[in-house]
């Protein structure tokens, strides 16, 4: 499979958009990635809005960028809480800054923000934060997934799966050596 050995984080938080925390998760298991879900600490499950739960596996101060090849950032009301977390914007910089691939959807471009990493960066997310976007320094573009470098984002569940296949395509680029 085309992520044989790769291990990814997904995010977690209370009201998650479940969609977008799910079929990633998902996604990703089926092109044979590890996937780990990474909480905040507050829960040992959190709930999405449509309240499909979700266990954690570990919490974001209990890992470190080197344990993981790629980050997923779901979106829902979610990253209003996980940017409130020093140990979650620590492993999204961190993650960004080792270059490997950091992914959110939706209202996940907070985290992005908090975590000082979208600063001339092209991007997109939901519409109504878009303005949060620019204000941080992006280049906010109204694309279904836009590429930047390590960055991936999307604007919204429609978009999960043009999303997903950038996840995977970042991931084998960087499995074949390039960047």
């Amino acid at each position: 499979m085309e992520l044989d050995g790769k291990r990814i984080a997904v995010l977690a938080e209370d009201l998650y958009e479940d969609l977008e925390l799910w079929y990633p998760a998902i996604r990703m298991k089926e092109a044979g990635a590890r996937v780990t879900v990474v909480g905040t600490g507050t829960a040992a499950t959190y709930h999405g809005k449509r309240g499909l739960p979700v266990t954690v596996e570990t919490t974001a101060d209990k890992v470190a960028a080197t344990d993981f090849d790629a980050l997923i950032v779901p979106g829902g009301y979610a990253p209003d809480l996980l940017r409130r977390h020093k140990s979650v914007l620590k492993l999204v910089r961190d993650m960004f800054d080792a270059g490997k691939p950091v992914a959110a959807i939706c209202h996940a471009g907070w985290v992005l923000v908090s975590a000082g990493i979208v600063r001339g960066k092209r991007l997109t997310s939901y519409s109504s934060i878009k303005d949060d976007m620019v204000n941080a320094g992006a280049r906010w573009e109204d694309d279904e997934v836009v590429v930047d470098g390590n960055l991936i984002t999307s604007r919204r569940p429609d978009d999960l799966p043009a999303f997903c296949k950038a996840i995977i395509a970042s991931l084998s680029r960087v499995q074949a050596g390039v960047r």
